[in-house]
C-alpha cells in the first residue's frame, strides 16, 4: 500500500517547465496530485497544466515566477492563497549551473546562480514546511551528483548542490519523526536543458546521460519505502561514484575532477584516431 495517498495532497513542483521538473509533474498528476507549477515561462507552463488537466480530474495552479528574486516564496505564498490552494508537498527542483574559471565569470549572474539554487530552496521549504508537516506531505530538494565532490569549473553550482545535500538531509533528521517525508535527490547527468542553459556540453563531461523519467522514477521509488534515508542518487552507475566519492582523499578527489571536467581532455579524446598501415 502506497505511503502517500497522492489524490489527497497538493504538490508544489518548481522549474516545472521541462526536464526533471515536468517529469515530476506527469508522474504525480498520473497518481492523482493536485499540483502548482512553478517556472519563469508562463506559456509552457499553461501547455503543460492543459496536457496534465486532460482527462484528469485533478487541479493543476500555474505561477511564473523568478525564483532567483529574494522575494519569491513570499510571492508565491502570497499568490496560492489569494488562490485558495493549499500545498502539501514541496518539490525544489528548479536549478541551474555555470561553467568555467571562476575568475572569468560574470558575478551577477553567479549570484542569481546561488539565488536560485540555494536561497529559493531554503525560502521555500521554510514558507510551506508547516503546511507539509500538518498534511504529512512530502519535501523531495533536487541536488547533484555534483555535491558528493569539489567541482572545478563549476565551483558555484557543486557548492551549492553540496549545500542542499547537507541542508536536507539535516532537515530529514528534525523531521523524522513527524510523518512528513523528507529528502535529497542526486541526479547524474541528465538529459535535460541543463547543458543548453549552461552553454556547453562540458559541464556533463561526456557522461552517458540519464532520463528525466528514470530521475523520477528513482525519487518516486524512494517516496514509497516504510523509512525513506535521507538521500537518494539516481542511477546505479552514479550511487557508486557518490560512494567511491566519499572514501578518496580531497586532494585526490579535487584533481580528479579537474581533470573530469577539462574541455581539452574531451576535446582530444573526440579527436578522431590515425592509425598507419605499411
Amino acid at each position: 500500500m502506497p505511503r502517500h495517498d497522492f489524490s489527497s495532497q497538493t504538490v508544489i513542483v518548481t522549474g516545472a517547465s521541462s526536464g526533471i521538473g515536468a517529469a515530476f509533474a506527469r508522474a504525480l498528476a498520473s497518481r492523482g496530485a493536485n499540483l502548482v507549477l512553478v517556472a519563469r515561462r508562463r506559456e509552457r507552463l499553461d501547455r503543460l497544466a492543459a496536457e496534465l488537466r486532460e482527462g484528469r480530474a485533478i487541479t493543476v495552479t500555474t505561477v511564473p515566477l523568478d525564483l532567483s528574486a529574494p522575494t519569491a516564496a513570499a510571492e508565491l505564498k502570497a499568490a496560492l492563497a489569494e488562490a485558495g490552494v493549499t500545498a502539501t508537498s514541496l518539490i525544489n527542483n528548479a536549478g541551474f549551473g555555470t561553467f568555467g574559471e571562476f575568475r572569468d565569470e560574470d558575478p551577477e549572474r553567479l549570484t542569481q546562480e546561488i539565488a536560485v539554487d540555494v536561497s529559493a530552496p531554503v525560502q521555500l521549504s521554510h514558507a510551506f514546511l508547516p503546511g507539509i508537516v500538518e498534511a504529512r506531505g512530502f519535501l523531495i530538494n533536487v541536488a547533484s551528483m555534483a555535491a558528493y565532490a569539489p567541482t572545478p569549473r563549476m565551483a558555484v553550482y557543486g557548492a551549492a548542490k553540496a549545500f542542499v545535500l547537507s541542508f536536507t538531509e539535516s532537515l530529514w533528521a528534525e523531521l523524522r519523526d513527524t510523518g512528513a517525508t523528507v529528502f535529497a535527490l542526486s541526479p547524474g547527468a541528465t538529459s535535460t536543458e541543463f547543458n543548453a542553459v549552461v552553454g556547453t556540453d562540458d559541464a556533463t563531461a561526456g557522461a552517458r546521460m540519464r532520463t528525466p523519467d528514470d530521475v523520477v522514477a528513482t525519487a518516486m521509488t524512494h517516496l514509497a519505502r516504510r523509512r525513506p534515508g535521507p538521500s537518494v542518487v539516481d542511477g546505479p552507475a552514479n550511487r557508486a561514484g557518490a560512494a567511491a566519492a566519499r572514501l578518496l582523499p580531497r586532494r585526490t578527489a579535487v584533481t580528479m575532477m579537474h581533470r573530469i571536467t577539462d574541455p581539452a581532455r574531451r576535446a582530444a579524446e573526440a579527436r578522431p584516431r590515425v592509425s598507419w598501415s605499411g
